[in-house]
């Protein structure tokens, strides 16, 4: 079978070729594990249709390559023509050479090519860079879209376990974004989606880091920019700030689990603590009431999953529920494991722990602080799952009093959580120590 690709003078672009030159395996440090795009040289769409190519994409030309469904795009530059990300018009005349498509990408590391000789093609020092292991801007064109800023924060965190670092010119092309107000223009989708992108790696931390670094934290995350600078008691949190308690929770959170939506519940958990009254600082009490607010308020801004927005509710209500598992009562165990709906979901109980179990650890020197609470909250749980409804229903139903106040099905459930509040209390009554 031939290849019509061989028609065209193409070159691979790219996270694949920034791959090669960094030495990893293909897509390990890309956006899509594996995948390779292409760009075509000289051609137009009548053509790439001719060789059966299949158009995809509304704003510029980008082709499916017939028998391998990779992305064919033809070589294009564009020009600023609004705000945001969807303000640009494109041009693919044949005539587009391949430097002047690669002018118009983010950061030099992604703006390379290679020939069909895997020859690179570096006109902007990618691979010096690469070496200097900086993420720098291609062009002074980087600040007409703001979504880099939002790549350049995810870059940095994906590339962080490489040592790359922001180079302090393109820092200084985000903040001109920032002060220009083009940062406002972005669409809330791609923000999200930029953001899933790190909860589901690693150094969620960098992320915000380096959005604050060049003020863009308090336009795309004010809710979390509002943490730094506002004190905690120092016996329970030596950091003090809690925006930085924010950032180490992150790093601890990396540790125990690669669920995106447990790191997402650890970014937004303490959210209240920046609406604590200042005559009450550096006691938060009552914040993990205040912060189910403004959680709901970045999650509804940003379209966040209804997964991800219920649970993070949930960690933030009852995290100190958690810090305070040997002081409750059976009662209000149970009502807490209801609440995450941990009867339905019970892998919910495994995730709310390493949430608060990072919370416990993203403390100044009090990182590998011992994992007391989560082994007696998950048995607790199991102690309560052991409970057998279908038994209780039936027993109950052969016993029912047609003049019981209450119709069978509340007479079920309250025995139900009768015989699971007994049955952790049980659990508590051996292991209170």
């Amino acid at each position: 079978m031939s290849d019509p690709a061989e028609k065209l003078k193409v070159y691979l672009v790219g996270g694949a070729v920034r791959d090669r030159v960094m030495g990893v395996a293909a897509g390990q440090a890309g956006d899509r594990a594996g995948d390779r795009d292409w760009v075509v040289i000289g051609s137009s769409p009548q053509q790439m249709i001719g060789l059966n190519f299949t158009p995809v994409g509304s704003d510029f030309p980008v082709f499916l390559h017939p028998h391998s469904r990779e992305e064919y795009a033809l070589a294009r530059t564009e020009r600023k023509t609004s705000r945001g990300y969807h303000g640009f018009k494109f041009n693919t005349d044949p005539d587009v050479t391949l430097r002047q498509d690669l002018s118009r990408r983010d950061f030099s590391m992604n703006a390379m090519a290679m020939d069909d000789q895997g020859q690179i093609i570096d006109p902007f020092g990618g691979q010096d860079d690469i070496a200097a292991k900086q993420i720098k801007h291609v062009s002074a064109a980087f600040a007409e879209d703001p979504v880099r800023i939002l790549r350049l924060a995810r870059f940095s965190a994906r590339f962080k376990d490489q040592g790359f670092a922001p180079a302090e010119s393109t820092l200084q092309y985000c903040q001109k974004m920032v002060d220009s107000g083009e940062v406002e223009a972005l669409v809330a989708e791609r923000v999200w989606q930029e953001c899933y992108r790190v909860l589901s790696g690693n150094h969620m931390s960098v992320f915000i880091e380096v959005l604050r670094e060049c003020g863009a934290l308090k336009v795309i995350f004010p809710e979390i920019d509002a943490l730094f600078g506002v004190p905690q008691v120092p016996k329970y949190h030596p950091e003090i700030d809690t925006g930085l308690h924010i950032l180490l929770c992150l790093d601890a959170v990396d540790k125990l689990t690669d669920n995106a939506a447990v790191k997402f519940a650890v970014l937004t958990h303490d959210l209240g603590k920046a609406l604590t009254p200042e005559d009450e600082l550096p006691r938060h009490r009552g914040h993990e009431l205040r912060g189910v607010e403004p959680v709901l308020a970045l999650c509804k801004r940003l379209g966040v999953p209804t997964e991800f927005r219920e649970f993070a509710v949930k960690v933030c209500q009852y995290h100190l529920h958690y810090h305070r598992l040997a002081e409750l009562r059976a009662t209000t165990v149970l009502r807490m494991l209801e609440a995450l709906d941990s009867f339905r979901k019970p892998e919910r109980v495994a995730d709310f722990c390493n949430s608060c179990l990072a919370d416990q650890r993203g403390r100044t020197g009090l990182e590998n602080r011992p994992d007391i609470c989560s082994q007696k909250l998950i048995a607790m749980h199991r102690a309560a799952l052991e409970i057998n409804g279908g038994d209780i229903a039936k027993r109950l139903a052969t016993k029912q009093d047609s003049n019981a106040k209450r119709s069978l099905g509340e007479t079920i459930n309250a025995e139900i959580r009768r015989q699971r509040v007994q049955a952790i209390a049980a659990y508590q009554a051996v292991n209170s120590g």
